[in-house]
């Protein structure tokens, strides 16, 4: 299962976080989100916030904000892994 990543067109932290994940080779499914905050009804029923980036991982039970805590959880779990 892969990591799902919530993020919006021309966001730099969203675009920091999916370019390590491809660098790292990791296949996530992008969630493209509304530019208005008040349209981001997923991302809040998901995280309980509608900024972005938001990263959904099954696979370790993860579904975190904020783009250096989502690089951090990346390069523990997949970087070593890589």
């Amino acid at each position: 299962m892969s990591p799902t990543l919530y993020r919006l067109e021309g966001c730099p932290f969203c675009e920091r976080v999916g370019d390590r994940l491809t660098e790292l080779d990791i296949d996530v499914e992008n969630v493209w989100v509304a530019a208005d905050h008040s349209e981001r009804n997923e991302v809040k029923a998901i995280s309980g916030q509608r900024g972005v980036p938001v990263l959904v991982d099954d696979a370790y039970g993860v579904t975190m904000s904020e783009s250096d805590r989502i690089l951090e959880f990346v390069e523990k779990t997949y970087a070593t892994s890589n």
